[in-house]
């Protein structure tokens, strides 16, 4: 790439990856329509499948999100009974959030969630791993 090149809009990283992130979110948001989650929602389902229950601050720092952010959304949640809100016994200072029966049986529903990704996007599990692997530098993760 030439030098005068480097300035340029399309040469940009930044640039790639905010509207690849814009356009990710625009790829899920009618996939998880008839789940009735947004895709930050399916983020926090996504944790909690892997490992409830878990403390607020926990579930925060996994979605590498502020709790003062990810609170409203659980809340959110637990109105459609997807999730419960309790104070732990042992430090009611922690707020733990765990799955309800409904919450859980969501996880079936959501098994076709990645196969419909891949196909509006036309890539294979082999070349969302790779993209996603490139990514993780950025995103503070290593590579898995």
């Amino acid at each position: 790439m030439a030098t005068d090149d480097l300035l340029k809009l399309e040469n940009q990283l930044c640039f790639a990856v905010v509207t690849a992130a814009r356009n990710v979110v625009s790829v899920y948001r009618p996939i998880l329509e008839p789940l009735s989650l947004t895709h930050p929602q399916y983020l926090v389902m996504l944790a909690l499948w892997e490992s409830a229950p878990r403390s607020l601050g926990e579930l925060a720092a996994e979605l590498a999100m502020e709790p003062a952010t990810l609170s409203p959304m659980i809340k959110r949640l637990e109105a459609q009974g997807r999730v419960t809100r309790a104070r732990r016994a042992a430090d009611e200072r922690v707020l733990d959030i765990d799955l309800t029966p409904e919450g859980r049986a969501l996880r079936e529903a959501a098994l076709e969630v990645p196969r419909r990704v891949m196909a509006a996007t036309g890539m294979d599990v082999d070349e969302v791993a790779r993209l996603r692997d490139a990514l993780a530098r950025f995103a503070g993760a290593p590579p898995a």
